[in-house]
């Protein structure tokens, strides 16, 4: 039976409406929650998806990142080199998260899902994946040679843009100095000359390496 109304709208909508459900029961597609990821070095980073197929029952999920040749994708469970640092677990609606932790800047990489059904030819990876990028943090001087009363800038810099503007906690000789975006001594002096490093705030436990900063006098 046909419902309508004047002019008919009310039996357009409802045939449109039956279109897209016959179209979503029949699309195999895998969606991820972010496609690119920056995060520090020594850090844990999760990627979640969700995925659909038009029939028959998941026997199968992983995660990879290298592929051999056309049926040849490595688990990275099963992954030498992301031993004892990987997990993945699912829920009840399709739904999947891959977590890693001590993160090494050679996990930078294109991470992607892979579900396998019981149908003829039910396989399906998820393409693009997760962009993954992994930094270290390196204290940067500018101007590199230093004099007295000259203006001095420390950076923490990054290998890739870290999300959430963070602020960098400071330290000279090991010890807190300042929670800036970046520090600046101006004029610098001889007594600015020490050891500095920074990290990310809310992980202090994964500074910089030191970075000496050497103050010449100037000529009299």
């Amino acid at each position: 039976m046909v419902l309508r109304t004047a002019g008919g709208h009310f039996s357009l909508l409802v045939f449109l409406w039956s279109v897209a459900v016959v179209q979503s029961q029949n699309v195999w597609s895998v969606t991820y929650t972010t496609q690119s990821i920056c995060t520090l070095k020594g850090s844990t980073v999760e990627m979640s998806c969700s995925y659909t197929y038009p029939s028959g029952t998941v026997t199968s999920t992983f995660w990879f990142t290298k592929k051999f040749d056309v049926e040849n994708y490595v688990n990275l469970i099963n992954d030498r080199n992301y031993k004892g640092r990987v997990k993945d677990r699912s829920d009840k609606t399709n739904g999947h998260t891959l977590r890693i932790t001590d993160l090494r800047e050679s996990d930078s990489a294109e991470y992607k899902f892979r579900f396998i059904t019981d149908q003829t030819g039910g396989k399906y990876s998820g393409y693009p994946g997760v962009t993954l990028s992994v930094t270290g943090l390196l204290v940067k001087v500018t101007p590199a040679t230093v004099t007295e009363g000259q203006k001095v800038t420390l950076t923490c810099s990054t290998t890739c843009t870290l999300g959430d503007n963070p602020t960098y906690v400071w330290y000279k000789n090991g010890h807190v100095t300042t929670k800036s975006t970046s520090l600046f001594l101006n004029p610098v002096s001889s007594e600015d000359a020490g050891r500095y490093s920074c990290s990310v705030e809310g992980h202090e436990d994964l500074p910089s390496a030191e970075e000496t900063l050497t103050v010449t006098c100037e000529d009299v």
